[in-house]
């Protein structure tokens, strides 16, 4: 937390879409920081330590998310994280990715409403 508001981290490969939900989160008195790639991400979040990332599956590598999930929990920190994902829209009911240690999916493009109620419920 930063000045009374939560601190959220999107790490995407994709400036557009980095730039679409800092306007949302913004709008909704978050404070967002962000990364384009898993590597630069995790610099980030070790100097940040932010309440709670977002970060794209696919980027630098096909599974740059889940290993940037693998590096927080070798670092023992437990910040809710989240998968953003373009792949198919049964992922997030065909694939457990709290086995992954993601708190949840969210497919590609978000659906606002849904992607502030879920921030919302983990933070407050």
């Amino acid at each position: 937390m930063q000045d009374g508001k939560y601190v959220i981290l999107a790490i995407d490969d994709d400036a557009d879409f980095r730039q679409v939900v800092r306007l949302l989160l913004e709008a909704n008195d978050y404070i967002m920081i962000e990364a384009q790639t898993a590597e630069e991400g995790l610099k980030v979040y070790k100097q940040q330590k932010p309440d709670l990332v977002l970060v794209d599956l696919m980027m630098e590598s096909i599974d740059a998310g889940a290993n940037f999930v693998k590096e927080l929990k070798l670092l023992g920190d437990d910040v809710p994280v989240f998968l953003l994902s373009g792949a198919s829209d049964g992922m997030s009911t065909s694939v457990d990715y709290t086995q992954f240690g993601f708190s949840g999916v969210f497919q590609k493009p978000i659906q606002n409403d849904r992607l502030l109620k879920v921030i919302e419920e983990k933070l407050k």
